[in-house]
């Protein structure tokens, strides 16, 4: 059950259920979701499958092991002590600064206000921020010698389709020195100039669902490539980036809202700097 439940936080899903619970004490998923989301700035989702898995594993162990940590410590009378009250009252007294700062700052920055016609005077003056490049999804088999690549576009020859992927992934993992090999060597989209010259060239110039006809060189060995998906260059429609746009302008313009209220503020305040 609890691999079934990460395997659901590792797919970016939020669900209220329990994930383990601690001498009577519950973890819910929505709790490790939350330390996910803090640890990686928000960027848990867009992390590979294999990464979230390890990521909610770690966290969950983690909450475990602070929960067994919490217990004794309530259980042995860290809890009455002098010194954990004093820690206490110390770290209460930072949070409730903090807290009242975040709150007061999202006050502010909703009141900040982004018409539609400031969204659409943007997307019409920075048209290269919302356009795509063309873009290729390959995988690759990386070997050390001319020969190695030769013998593996020889093994492929000929296959097609399903029978191409299949094969071509399976030589990936067992002979391909590259990190993407045990991915079958699946590289994903990339667009022009993201990876070395001679590949980018070679990718870019062969159609969907074909290997490379020669070994393609460069400075990390030689590279077998089947491309396995073309994506054409397009600007993308304000109404899929409207929400971007709106939220980029209210940033930008809450920066000088904090800047003038800062000012503000502190001609108004006493601030006495330490002479020592």
């Amino acid at each position: 059950m609890k691999k079934v439940i990460l395997a659901l936080a590792a797919a970016g899903a939020v669900y209220a259920g329990t994930v383990v619970t601690v001498n009577g004490k519950k973890i819910t998923d929505a709790e490790v979701q939350e330390v996910l989301m803090q640890g990686t700035q928000g960027r848990f989702n867009q992390l590979p499958p294999e990464k979230k898995s390890e990521l909610a594993n770690r966290v969950v162990d983690g909450l475990i092991t602070q929960e067994l940590i919490f217990s004794d410590a309530e259980k042995t009378g860290v809890l009455k002590s002098a010194e954990y009250k004093k820690e206490l009252e110390q770290v209460l007294e930072r949070v409730k600064v903090q807290l009242a700062s975040k709150v007061w700052e999202k006050r502010e920055f909703d009141k900040v206000k982004v018409s539609d016609k400031d969204v659409e005077a943007y997307f019409k003056a920075h048209p290269e921020e919302f356009s795509e490049k063309e873009k290729v999804r390959a995988s690759h088999i990386l070997v050390k010698t001319e020969a190695e690549a030769k013998d593996l576009i020889n093994e492929v020859k000929g296959l097609r389709d399903g029978a191409l992927s299949s094969k071509f992934a399976e030589l990936a993992k067992s002979k391909s020195t590259g990190p993407s090999g045990p991915k079958g060597g699946d590289l994903g989209f990339f667009a022009k100039g993201q990876m070395v010259p001679a590949f980018n060239d070679a990718a870019f110039s062969m159609k969907k669902g074909t290997v490379s006809k020669t070994p393609v060189k460069s400075q990390f060995g030689y590279h077998v490539i089947l491309v396995t998906d073309k994506q054409n260059a397009k600007d993308l429609p304000l109404t899929e980036v409207k929400g971007f746009i709106k939220q980029k302008l209210q940033v930008e313009a809450f920066k000088d809202v904090m800047a003038a209220k800062m000012e503000a503020l502190k001609k108004k305040a006493k601030i006495v700097f330490d002479q020592k």
